[in-house]
This record gives C-alpha cells, sequence and structure tokens, in this order.
C-alpha cells in the first residue's frame, strides 16, 4: 500500500492493540496515513496476553504460532522483517500426540520425517495414505487461500469462479472426519489431522472439510515459537509500528465513538481525552465493537458462538522428559466429548487437553531449574452450559490435575509453585461474549461471505478487523483480518 492521502482522510483511530489492530497499524503506517491505537490495558497483544507470577512469564492467550509470513507481510509494510524483531525457533517436532493405549505420534511437518513416523507407529499403508492427505490438504490450502481467506467479501456472489469449482472438486464443502477417514484409517491419525476443527468451533465430524485447512498450517506450514514467549509478538509488531510513526495510548479504554450522520467523528477514552479521526477501525470483540457502534449485525440467523475453554498456568518446580513443547493428550472418548461441550454444555468426562511447555524452547521463562505448563481443556462456553464457574472452577482444577497425573505426569500437583485458573467466567469477565476466547464458531453460516463482514452498514468510514469478522478465528487469520480492514481504509482515502 503507497500513495498520498487527501486532505483530512488520513487520521485513523484503531480502536484496540491486540494482533488485528497492530497489522492494521503497520499496513495503514505503510500507506502513509496518520494513524493512533488506543487499547485498555497497559500493554500490546490483546488476547495474546502475559501473567508474571514471581519469575514465571505465562502466556495467556495462542501458544500455536503458524505461517509467520503473515508477520513479515505485516512488517515489510514499514520496511522490516521478522528477522529484525523476533527470534522465531521452528519446532520439531510440531507437536507430540500421546494416547490413551500409550502410544505416542510425533507431528512432523516435514514430508519425509513425517511418513517415517507413521510407518513406525502404524505402518506402510498409512505413510502411504498419510502422504495422500499431505498433498489433498496441500492442493486445498491453494485453493482457498487466496480466494476464501486472504480476501474481501462484499456479497456471497464473490465466492462464484474457478476457485469454488476447484474447492468443491477437492470435497471441501463435504464433512472433515470422512475427508481424512478416506485417506488415513488408523483412529489415531485421524485425530491428529481433524482435531483442529475444534478451534473454529465445531466437532469434526460435522466441520466442513474446508476446514482441514487449519490442519496444514499446524502440520505442513510449520510450528514456531518466539523466544520470550508469545507476548514477543506484540511487543515486536508495536515497536515497528511505532518507529514508523504510529500513536499508542496505553491503559486507556474507549468508552465511546462520537458520530455525525454516517461518519465516525472522534474515539472518546475513559480518562475523557477526545481523538478525532476521518476513519475508525474497531478490533474489540464483536457484540462490544456493536455496542460502540450502536448497532448489531443484520442477520437472519441468530450468531452462534464457539466452545470455549479452561486453562490452567502452572509454574512447576521440575520437568517430564516425555512432554513436548506442545503435547497433545487424547482421551478414550472422541466423538462422545465434542457432543458433552457443544450440545449437552458439560465438561468433557474423558477429555483431551493440550499442554504446552513453553520453557523446552525457552528456559528463560521460569526460574533455573523449573518449568512452566499450559493446559486447555476445552469447555462449553456459558451460553451452552449453566456451570457455575466460580464454584466449579476450583473443583475442575483438581480434576484436570489428576488427570494429568494418570497420564504420566507423576507428581504434578506437589510440583506446583505457582499457579493461576481462567475459566469461562474469567473470559466473560475480560468482556468476551460468551465466555469463550474462540468469538463466533465457523459453522457454514458463519465463514466467507456469511460471516459478519469488516464494513458495517450505515457507516461509511468504519472497519472491523479481529477474530469476530473474515476470516475468522486463529493467529493468522487474525492478522489477515488487520490487513484486509487497513485496505477497506486504503481503498476509500485513495492510495494504492
Amino acid at each position: 500500500m503507497s500513495g498520498r492521502t487527501p486532505a483530512g482522510r488520513g487520521r485513523v483511530v484503531i480502536v484496540g492493540a491486540g494482533l488485528s489492530g497492530l497489522a492494521c497499524a503497520l499496513h495503514l503506517a505503510g500507506a502513509g496515513r496518520e494513524v493512533t491505537v488506543l487499547e485498555r490495558d497497559e500493554h500490546p497483544g490483546g488476547r495474546a496476553g502475559r501473567l508474571d507470577i514471581g519469575d514465571y512469564r505465562f502466556d495467556t492467550g495462542p501458544t500455536v504460532l503458524t505461517m509467520p509470513e503473515l508477520l513479515d507481510e505485516a512488517l515489510a509494510a514499514v520496511g522490516e522483517t521478522v528477522a529484525d524483531r523476533l527470534d522465531l525457533v521452528p519446532l520439531h517436532p510440531a507437536y507430540r500426540a500421546a494416547f490413551a493405549d500409550g502410544s505416542t505420534i510425533d507431528v512432523h511437518t516435514d514430508a519425509e520425517a513425517m511418513a517415517a513416523e507413521v510407518a513406525r507407529a502404524a505402518g506402510e499403508r498409512e505413510a502411504d495414505g498419510y502422504l495422500r492427505l499431505r498433498d489433498w490438504l496441500t492442493r486445498l490450502y491453494r485453493a482457498e487461500m487466496g480466494t476464501f481467506i486472504d480476501a474481501q467479501f462484499d456479497s456471497p456472489l464473490d465466492l462464484a469462479g474457478p476457485d469454488l469449482v476447484r474447492l468443491a472438486a477437492l470435497g471441501g464443502f463435504g464433512r472433515l472426519s470422512a475427508a481424512v477417514g478416506r485417506r488415513v484409517r488408523d483412529e489415531r491419525l485421524r485425530r491428529i489431522f481433524s482435531f483442529q476443527a475444534l478451534y473454529a468451533g465445531v466437532a469434526p465430524r460435522r466441520a466442513l472439510a474446508a476446514y482441514a485447512v487449519i490442519s496444514y498450517m499446524d502440520t505442513i506450514a510449520g510450528v514456531y515459537f518466539p523466544r520470550g514467549g508469545m507476548r514477543a509478538l506484540g511487543d515486536a509488531l508495536a515497536a515497528a509500528a511505532a518507529k514508523a510513526g504510529v500513536a499508542f495510548r496505553y491503559g486507556d479504554a474507549v468508552t465511546s465513538l462520537e458520530r455525525a450522520g454516517d461518519r465516525v467523528t472522534a474515539a472518546v477514552t475513559a480518562s475523557g481525552e477526545r481523538f478525532p479521526c476521518d476513519q475508525a477501525v474497531v478490533t474489540a470483540d464483536l457484540p462490544a465493537a456493536y455496542r460502540l457502534l450502536g448497532g448489531a449485525p443484520r442477520r437472519a440467523v441468530p450468531l452462534r458462538h464457539s466452545p470455549s475453554a479452561v486453562v490452567l498456568h502452572l509454574g512447576v518446580d521440575r520437568g517430564w522428559d516425555h512432554l513436548e513443547h506442545h503435547t497433545i493428550s487424547f482421551g478414550k472418548a472422541w466423538d462422545r466429548t465434542f457432543d458433552e461441550v457443544i450440545r449437552q454444555g458439560r465438561t468433557m468426562s474423558d477429555p483431551s487437553l493440550l499442554v504446552t511447555r513453553p520453557t523446552h524452547t525457552d528456559p528463560s521463562l521460569a526460574p533455573e531449574g523449573h518449568q512452566t505448563l499450559y493446559v486447555l481443556a476445552p469447555a462449553p462456553n456459558l451460553a451452552a452450559g449453566d456451570i457455575d464457574w466460580d464454584a466449579e472452577g476450583p473443583r475442575y482444577r483438581d480434576r484436570l490435575v489428576a488427570t494429568l497425573e494418570e497420564r504420566g505426569l507423576t507428581g504434578l500437583d506437589a510440583a506446583v509453585r505457582a499457579e493461576h485458573l481462567v475459566t469461562p467466567a474469567d473470559w466473560a469477565r475480560q468482556g468476551l461474549a460468551r465466555g469463550t476466547p474462540f468469538s463466533l464458531a465457523h459453522t457454514f453460516s458463519q465463514t466467507g461471505p456469511f460471516r459478519p463482514r469488516n464494513t458495517v452498514p450505515g457507516l461509511a468510514n468504519v472497519a472491523l478487523a479481529g477474530c469476530g469478522t473474515t476470516p475468522g478465528v486463529g493467529l493468522p487469520t487474525v492478522l489477515i483480518s488487520g490487513k484486509l480492514a487497513a485496505a477497506r481504509v486504503v481503498a476509500r482515502t485513495g492510495g494504492r
């Protein structure tokens, strides 16, 4: 994006310094706009948050980083690169999958290494199936990325074209579980390549096969970790934006947006300060964004939110050799547990858990000889269930710790030296609708052109960014949403 900005149209206020807002700020700064970012917290990053307990440093939001080229794209807008700002470590393996029968499968992003691992764990026929699955995932990603993910939508008609035909021919409108199962038969492999659907808020057997693109990002594109923790992402993007002239105001929430006709003219913060603007980008959780804007999405079908999660942060004084940086601990049950969370509004009776050990890659995040653990358990959102999390939370914490001890983390409870529990009620207290950090589910009616758009009917100078709008939930897509919002601003105000 480059070009001169017409007089009086270059001041942009961005509400929120999350990763979408930071990506938007970088792209707009590169396009010559005068950008101010207003953030309620005392630091950048948004849901990629931080928590320090003594000498333990915890990341409170996403722990899996894929598609770092999207970070590079945002930084390139102001003439910088990821290498200038971040030390990204590729994870090998990307994950370790641990199963109830005691077996493990390491997930490698290299085709030859993964085929060898599949052959070891499940036989040569499954290794051949994996290679077919990998080829299908790659073709699916290529069919989707430029047209369905990194793309603006103003109408469902925007879907029409050869890429839609290609996606249909690839089976993208079938069911994810069935599509994976046609290529690999081993139940463990089916889980490895379909559990990502829960990130999109849908059970694998009900998710569109098109969402296998998330599996591509996880298992083929590669998984990375920034030294210093995921919090380093927000710090790096904000520092590059500030160097490029973007102004930041932290610790001062936006409480209202002034309007004149069909335009937002200023943002007003809790301190009473007024920030005039010619264009506004709002990155808050979608219901909060619409409260600021004084409206709601016009939809025939009510919005449906994704499941939530319970996250347990633990600082411990010992380690367990069988844990990788990311370990997925699968229970015996599978389909039943998704029904419990999504349909019945209950916690998983036999949970599958993501256990992240960032100190495996960066020991500086804990005292010498100690570790940090991030344990994520899918849970119903507050609309799906009526759990009293303030009462149930401590009991559920004990159940999670006991489950992990049964699965090989012997002595975990006795090793805890610092901890913090986050439940759906806590997410709600942070202002997240239905108590979920994963926003709107990626059902068919909430995907692509059917997802709430990044424009606002009745407002000529507002764009939206973040996981509630297009393209959706996840760190890569949130970065794209910031770029798409910036493109809306630039298209309205001149330049490329």
